[in-house]
């Protein structure tokens, strides 16, 4: 990998993570999640004629994935509601990559090498770590959304082997999964999302950007370098997560948390190279 398309990802992996801190720190978490998707959407509709169509196959699982994308995006602003951001973001992005090569392993009967398992130890070492001292309750949300993560993983997995674009097929993604949950607002909350949209546009332009440029950016890297490096390498968005959350949201990241971090981060890379 060269250092240009390493330090793309690596920025890649500070925009996903910027993102979720623009969410955690809204005062609405609903409402944020809504402008930043639906600004997302518009920074991907002028690409859309550029690029082909995704193929006709490839349509009911990008349907499947616009239903989990917003119900994904629904339970992002439930968990950041409660939950801190240096709690759920490792648990979300770290435990998702477990359920994937785990899933794999069952349902499509690939054997996992030694290593894969030694990946899967670290990773679970790490949330049983940072679970200590909490309350079972707290981290239910968090795994649920790692669930639904890995579920999208393997929809779109799927679904952009079929589609012949793996550009086009993401960009549908974002656009059409942005869609219900601004037609929603405008019914439901009108006032209130156009009273967001005045404050703080700059901000939802901005992870609006990052929430689109992120999965961009991986995109396009996985053409320039080996796929588990690039996957291996986003993971670092944890890490990220991390430093906006002690730095931006002022919260107590604790020595606890730091090494569950390191643990699950450690499990990821080792998952994803091996």
């Amino acid at each position: 990998m060269s250092l240009g398309v390493f330090c793309t990802v690596l920025f890649a992996a500070m925009l996903h993570a910027s993102w979720n801190a623009v969410v955690k720190q809204g005062s609405d978490k609903l409402l944020t999640t809504v402008l930043l998707t639906s600004f997302g959407a518009l920074l991907s509709l002028p690409w859309l004629p550029l690029l082909p169509l995704p193929a006709g196959a490839s349509w009911p699982w990008l349907g499947l994935s616009v239903v989990l994308q917003v119900a994904y995006y629904l339970l992002i602003a439930r968990t950041y509601q409660t939950g801190e951001m240096s709690l759920s973001y490792p648990l979300m992005r770290g435990v998702a990559p477990l359920l994937v090569a785990m899933a794999g392993s069952v349902l499509f009967a690939q054997s996992l090498p030694a290593a894969s398992w030694v990946a899967i130890g670290l990773i679970c070492g790490g949330i049983l770590l940072l679970s200590i001292g909490k309350q079972p309750r707290g981290m239910l949300l968090p795994l649920g959304i790692a669930c639904l993560i890995a579920t999208c993983t393997l929809v779109d997995a799927h679904g952009v082997g079929l589609s012949g674009t793996a550009l086009g097929y993401s960009l549908w993604l974002f656009v059409l999964s942005a869609l219900p949950l601004l037609l929603w607002a405008l019914l439901a909350r009108r006032p209130q999302l156009h009273a967001l949209a005045r404050q703080q546009w700059q901000q939802g332009l901005l992870a609006g950007f990052g929430f689109t440029a992120s999965c961009a950016i991986a995109l396009w890297a996985m053409t320039q370098a080996p796929v588990a490096m690039v996957s291996a390498l986003r993971e670092t968005s944890i890490l990220f997560a991390l430093l906006i959350s002690t730095i931006w949201l002022k919260e107590q990241v604790s020595i606890q948390r730091l090494l569950s971090a390191g643990l699950i981060i450690g499990g990821v890379v080792m998952l994803r190279l091996g």
